[in-house]
């Protein structure tokens, strides 16, 4: 089962018109992603501006993104920094028909490590859908140690990680220290390529959103993948906060009907306009 949550999983980004959630241009971006290959999609994370999401934007994007997806796994992004919270959300989120939960490490409140494990058993043991954690220290500050991983690892309703600190220490010794079917994806794209060499099983990327071809022929071979190039994308990609320059490439690729973004982000800085709209000329996308 946990099989299927190996490989490149999008995380997508919402498009808005005029303050409204944008689902003709969600339609043609999943279809631009099935078209190329897409492993599965994450709704609701980061990249989807999920703290300015309600709910039943959250739903609604869940069912057209699922309408379009065939058998492709859809993870659904449920964390906050309440227990509670959380809870609810996984549940929600269980009740639409998750494939699986992205639960981020609590951020703010800088729970202690048996805080955190305590957080996630308790959501995963809330609904029968399996969970995935989430650790992103350069978003919540407190962070899973390798040890919370294993003790976690033995909940079987909590089957693998999105790894996202860019600490390829910590990612080697994760690697040695949960089961051999604990999934590990990296959350981190500056940094995948070597998280793969690692025996990673995949990614949750923004980048896949734009150059999804590339990002597929990257992971199925390691040997291929153009380093520079990879190097030179993600340079551009995060010339500002995720997902301000994406939904601007998007945008600009004719996916996405505006770049509109929810406070507190806002569109991508005029400065930026000239070398991002070279980079996607450079890998042929406009």
């Amino acid at each position: 089962m946990n099989s299927k949550f190996k490989g490149v999983f999008s995380a997508l980004p919402t498009p808005f018109d005029g303050g409204k959630v944008d689902y003709a241009s969600l339609e043609k971006h999943v279809q631009y992603q099935i078209k190329n290959g897409i492993t599965g999609f994450v709704v609701n994370g980061t990249t989807a501006e999920s703290p300015t999401l309600l709910w039943s934007e959250v739903e609604q994007i869940f069912k057209t993104v699922k309408s379009i997806s065939g058998d492709r796994p859809l993870i659904v992004g449920v964390g906050s920094n309440s227990t509670a919270k959380t809870i609810e959300n996984a549940k929600k989120a269980a009740a639409l028909g998750a494939d699986a939960l992205l639960a981020v490490v609590p951020y703010y409140n800088k729970p202690p490590q048996r805080g955190l494990v305590a957080h996630f058993n308790a959501v995963a043991n809330a609904t029968e859908v399996p969970v995935i954690l989430y650790n992103v220290p350069g978003r919540t500050i407190t962070a899973l140690t390798v040890e919370s991983v294993v003790e976690l690892a033995k909940n079987k309703k909590i089957i693998g990680i999105k790894e996202a600190s860019g600490d390829m220490a910590y990612v080697e010794k994760l690697h040695k220290s949960v089961p051999a079917d604990f999934i590990k994806l990296s959350g981190d794209d500056a940094t995948y390529i070597e998280f793969l060499k690692l025996k990673g099983d995949g990614i949750i990327s923004v980048m896949s959103n734009v150059i999804t071809k590339q990002c597929m022929q990257w992971t199925k071979n390691l040997d291929a993948t153009d380093f520079n190039s990879h190097l030179k994308f993600i340079n551009g990609i995060y010339a500002e906060a995720n997902p301000i320059v994406p939904k601007w490439m998007l945008y600009k690729m004719g996916l996405f009907k505006s770049a509109e973004m929810r406070l507190p982000l806002v569109d991508l800085d005029p400065a930026l306009y000239a070398p991002t709209q070279a980079l996607l000329k450079e890998f042929s996308l406009i």
